[in-house]
């Protein structure tokens, strides 16, 4: 399966992945770490566990402060 992952503010990658792969394997895929970002599927946040059944994301990058 062929996905276009869209980082906000950042790059487009498009990323081949298994028929049985998760949105935490498609972050693999583009170096990022689930615990640092959402991924968003039709504007809505999708848990990392759950298969890839879309071929766009959006990823946002989740920023801490105090």
């Amino acid at each position: 399966m062929n996905v276009t992952v869209d980082v906000v503010g950042e790059d487009s990658h498009d990323v081949a992945v298994d028929d049985d792969a998760t949105y935490a394997d498609l972050l693999a895929a583009v170096d990022l770490s689930p615990h640092a970002v959402s991924v968003m599927v039709d504007g809505h946040t999708v848990p990392e566990d759950q298969p890839v059944d879309a071929d766009h994301v959006r990823v946002v990058r989740l920023i801490k402060g105090g």
